[in-house]
């Protein structure tokens, strides 16, 4: 498989902004987290620059500390499946928690989903590293880092073969016969494993793509080996150009060693261009957005990853604070990476917080130097393509009417959909049934277990 022709583009639909003061923008709606005609819009906005997909991130614990989005949000299946039925072509994605499910359920609302749009769905498998997400599950406790990951990896295993629960062709639907289904063609599951044991069949076939797409973002040492050994996207929170090219070549390194072709995983960063039509302009958008987020709640943002650390019980102009390994259980990358430039650096504890809550990018700036910047990052392979996170109104609009045409232009992005599924819009062939496989091999089919 070679490399793609073409940047893979997807937009994060983040309701009343990623930061914790979007919402306060002359622009934002307060409401956007909970205002449909908002989605719908940005939704619209997205298809109409050919993007492949449509991204919801989530969260399944909040505190009175949660930024503004979290606070009060749509749950990701429920808006996507809305937002399915009034678009046509572009993926939708949705972030669903393995530590808080159980694969059977997840197993049929991802493959109705993709019913319902056409083949056009993506999962984003996570592994809640909040703490205090247990806690809104009926547990004492919550699931230690290497848990976490050893479950979810058992987790997609049992959900990839319950998709499989029907052959292509065995739903035969004669009429005159009687016959509505070929049982030879049904399977069981029949898992026993570490952590589940789940029986089936699935109720629901496959879809036209097979299975939805995998989405995962490993940045821990057993995230990047699962998303290595299992995601077809890995959506990457991106540093400089340096760190995101290291990352870039380290999973697909990983992916080679489990097997797997490096350029059948894609590495999409999350970036959040700020668009102005001359780098004036683009200057003042930036500040005009910093200038909204206080210390008080860039504290608040800096501690997430550190299991909502309480930064604030710290001096604000002594160093960066010695944590230990405060971070190891919880989001354990975002929380190295931290403390790494914090040290590289010799930041303060403001400067740390401040540095994070609003970071000056490379995507600011005119729409020539953002398609300059991507440009670079594809060609010299830092990533396959990015995720657009917005904080404004009408930032999406800018992005996809005045540097996608530029990256069309030059011959980095399509100018028309190909294909009506996600699997098709990333160039990624539909996974045989296990069983057919097995029966074109001439094996003999029996039950996993």
């Amino acid at each position: 498989m070679a490399r793609r022709k073409h940047l893979i583009l997807g937009a994060q639909l983040h309701g009343a902004g990623a930061g914790w003061s979007d919402w306060r923008h002359p622009e934002a709606l307060p409401n956007a987290s909970i205002n449909f005609p908002f989605y719908k819009q940005q939704a619209k906005q997205a298809e109409a620059g050919k993007l492949d997909f449509l991204f919801v991130a989530d969260s399944v614990y909040i505190t009175e500390r949660s930024s503004p989005h979290y606070l009060n949000r749509f749950e990701p299946m429920t808006v996507l499946s809305a937002l399915a039925a009034v678009t046509e072509r572009i993926g939708v994605v949705a972030t669903v928690t393995v530590s808080y499910s159980q694969p059977y359920t997840v197993a049929r609302q991802f493959m109705s989903l993709d019913h319902i749009s056409g083949g056009r769905t993506g999962w984003n498998v996570v592994t809640s590293w909040l703490e205090g997400s247990a806690s809104n599950y009926s547990k004492e406790k919550h699931y230690a880092h290497d848990v976490r990951y050893r479950l979810a990896h058992e987790f997609l295993e049992v959900v990839r073969g319950l998709w499989d629960s029907y052959e292509d062709d065995a739903f035969v639907r004669d009429k005159a016969s009687g016959v509505f289904l070929d049982p030879t063609k049904q399977h069981e599951l029949n898992h026993k494993g570490e952590f589940f044991k789940v029986k089936g069949p699935l109720n629901i076939s496959r879809s036209k793509q097979g299975h939805p797409v995998i989405f995962q973002a490993g940045s821990s040492d057993d995230g990047r080996n699962f998303a290595a050994r299992n995601a077809d996207v890995v959506y990457a929170g991106h540093g400089s150009f340096e760190d995101t090219q290291s990352y870039y070549r380290d999973l697909k390194a990983r992916a080679a060693a489990f097997g797997r072709s490096p350029d059948e995983i894609f590495v999409v960063p999350n970036i959040r261009p700020i668009i102005g039509r001359t780098e004036e302009e683009a200057e003042r958008k930036y500040r005009e957005i910093a200038s909204l987020t206080d210390i008080n709640q860039a504290l608040i943002a800096l501690g997430r990853p550190f299991n909502d650390h309480d930064f604030s019980v710290y001096l604000l102009d002594a160093p960066f604070p010695d944590l230990g390994d405060l971070g190891s259980a919880s989001m354990q990358g975002s929380s190295e990476r931290i403390i790494k430039l914090a040290k590289q650096n010799n930041w303060t504890l403001r400067e740390t917080a401040l540095y994070f809550a609003t970071p000056r990018s490379q995507f600011v700036g005119t729409p020539e130097k953002i398609a300059d910047t991507m440009q670079k990052w594809y060609e010299e392979e830092a990533a396959d393509g990015f995720i657009v996170a917005t904080g404004t109104t009408g930032a999406l609009k800018d992005f996809t009417e005045l540097v996608v045409p530029i990256l069309q232009e030059r011959g980095l992005f399509r100018t028309e959909y190909e294909t009506d599924t996600l699997r098709g819009h990333l160039g990624l062939a539909v996974p045989a049934n296990r069983y057919t496989l097995q029966r074109a091999n001439g094996q003999t089919i029996a039950a996993q277990t």
